[in-house]
């Protein structure tokens, strides 16, 4: 059930970095890996939820660990910035996501 997560995370990561390098879609030729890039994630999503993972861990997962990696990401392919506070709040989400995973898990 991890194994598809992870997947659907490098997935919507690349996705949404492809967004991004579309420039709002002003280059097309970025249009098919946004598009099959999000199909896929969601995809890959449900799957690891089929096999058993609790919504809730699924997305907390899914949604932090993409946030964090695109801003970590687009600081060196976009020359994005990335704050101390940005990287403060990146730590917060590790630290929720990893709250919901162990105390969330022993109920």
């Amino acid at each position: 059930m991890w194994l598809p997560l992870v997947c659907a995370i490098v997935v919507e990561v690349a996705a949404t970095l492809a967004l991004r390098a579309s420039n709002g879609f002003r280059r097309k030729i970025w249009l098919v890996p946004v598009v099959v890039g999000y199909v896929a994630s969601f995809i890959l999503l449900s799957w690891s939820l089929s096999l058993g993972m609790p919504v809730g861990i699924a997305y907390g997962v899914w949604s932090a660990c993409g946030v964090a990696l695109v801003a970590l990401i687009a600081k060196y392919l976009f020359a994005e910035p990335l704050t101390w506070v940005m990287g403060l709040g990146i730590g917060f989400i590790i630290a929720g996501v990893l709250t919901i995973e162990v105390l969330g898990s022993t109920h």
